[in-house]
């Protein structure tokens, strides 16, 4: 984590006594500040792989067991759902995107709506797992979606959009539902782990934008 946070302290540093010249308060507040994120960072990482990866494993490997596909995409639409609701990017891009609209775009809307994105495309990613779909012409009729739909929405949510779908793969959404997909793949006779759980984090990120320029061009 240190090794991870020193270079952006660094150069915050060569500015801070170069150009910046920030007040000494604040930026000893910022040292103090990245004191915390490296401590954070440490006790969540050791979290996810503590709790969160075997956790995502174990789900993803019992649910085939059930014979059930509804129940398969209700839970992929679940945990896609709840964790990128809670990711941090998240609701960091949403608080800005409220601050920048004066509140015309609420922030809890634009969470709902990036968080159902990314569920929606978990099931959808899952479903490709167990019947085998092709993974090149799913990405395909996705990005060709996404410029379609980028023509039709106003100007002001493409970019949004696009954000949207980058800060969705975060450090809770990225491990639950790697996790859960190589569980998925990992019992399904016939299928390869590598070629068949992965593919899943590219598809998660295309449903906020996609859903993002659907809310824009409904609104328009």
């Amino acid at each position: 984590m240190l090794k991870a946070i020193a270079p952006l302290i660094g150069v915050v540093c060569v500015l801070q006594f170069t150009v910046v010249h920030a007040p000494a308060a604040q930026f000893v507040q910022f040292l103090a500040g990245s004191a915390l994120v490296i401590m954070g960072m440490l006790l969540l990482f050791a979290g996810v792989e503590i709790g969160i990866l075997p956790m995502g494993r174990y789900i993803g490997a019992d649910l085939p067991r059930k014979g059930s596909v509804w129940l398969l995409l209700a839970v992929g639409f679940a945990m896609g759902f709840a964790t990128t609701a809670a990711e941090p990017d998240v609701l960091v891009l949403a608080g800005q995107v409220k601050a920048a609209s004066q509140g015309a775009i609420s922030d809890h809307e634009l969470i709902y709506v990036i968080a159902a994105g990314v569920g929606f495309m978990a099931a959808v990613g899952l479903l490709r797992i167990v019947y085998g779909f092709s993974f090149r012409t799913l990405l395909a009729c996705s990005y060709a979606a996404m410029i379609v739909l980028s023509l039709f929405a106003p100007p002001d949510f493409v970019p949004l959009a696009y954000d949207a779908g980058s800060v969705t793969t975060g450090v809770l959404a990225a491990p639950a539902l790697l996790a859960l997909a190589l569980g998925v793949s990992s019992v399904l006779a016939g299928r390869s782990t590598s070629a068949d759980g992965f593919g899943l984090l590219g598809l998660a990120s295309l449903g906020p934008i996609v859903a993002v320029l659907v809310v824009g061009a409904l609104r328009q």
